[in-house]
């Protein structure tokens, strides 16, 4: 999406707020679990596919705030049911893949460069959730949620892995759950993302010139798109708020 005033024209906030929206009703409501081939806890759902083509279509700093948004979409429709562990992740394995695609595909606008973008966000998306499970996640899930003991986790995982002791849990849970998981959710992901990026971004693109103000109006345009980011941003406060009252005061 190429601009020819400020950053956060108009155009690039409405599709923002457009993404944002999609992604975090999809994480609140479309989430399913896969019983047969992972804990309960993994849940899968499809909001990674309008994080990716937003990131696409409107950069990595655009793709890192609908990662921020989508959480706190899904805060105030559901809540947190572990403590914002979950979100915490979610934040983490977000920007593992915004930052590093958003970046590469900035530079290299090309189907390759999709292709090698999609690739590199992929793999460090899954490396951050290893790294975070291992050395954050977990830990603080463990102690914040069963005062330390490892019993309740063992437990859930059982179903799937009979064998699996406190020793053991990162070995399964790692290598056997969390690997495997997080590369199936990139792969639809991106492969979704890379046939259909680039007809919505030629869609927002045909959208922002129709907005793109005429010549000696360029002054009502900036504060038609201060108006509008202000409104955003005070949205997204507003959004906060609720999610921080729902979890303090109705939980």
């Amino acid at each position: 999406m190429k601009q020819s005033g400020r950053y956060f024209s108009s155009t690039r906030i409405a599709m923002i707020a457009l993404f944002s929206a999609l992604a975090g009703v999809l994480h609140a409501f479309g989430k399913f679990p896969l019983p047969f081939a992972f804990p309960g806890f993994l849940e899968f759902d499809f909001s990674d596919i309008p994080l990716f083509i937003g990131t696409f279509a409107l950069g990595p700093l655009s793709g890192c705030i609908i990662v921020v948004v989508k959480l706190l979409v899904k805060l105030v429709c559901v809540g947190t049911a572990n403590a914002f562990v979950g979100e915490l992740a979610n934040l983490l394995i977000g920007f593992g893949f915004v930052i590093p695609a958003g970046l590469i595909y900035q530079r290299h606008k090309t189907r390759k460069g999709a292709a090698v973008a999609l690739a590199v966000g992929s793999v460090c998306s899954v490396a951050v959730a290893i790294l975070a499970n291992r050395f954050l996640l977990i830990p603080f899930y463990v102690y914040i949620m069963f005062n330390g003991s490892w019993d309740p986790l063992l437990g859930m995982m059982r179903s799937l892995f009979p064998a699996i002791t406190e020793g053991s849990f990162y070995t399964y849970y790692l290598w056997v759950s969390v690997l495997p998981f997080n590369l199936m959710r990139c792969l639809i992901a991106s492969l979704v993302c890379f046939f259909i990026y680039k007809h919505i971004s030629r869609a927002i693109g045909k959208l922002d010139r129709k907005l793109a103000p005429k010549e000696g109006k360029e002054g009502a345009a900036a504060w038609r798109d201060l108006a509008v980011l202000l409104v955003f941003v005070g949205v997204v406060l507003l959004i906060t708020l609720f999610a921080l009252l729902r979890y303090f005061l109705w939980s």
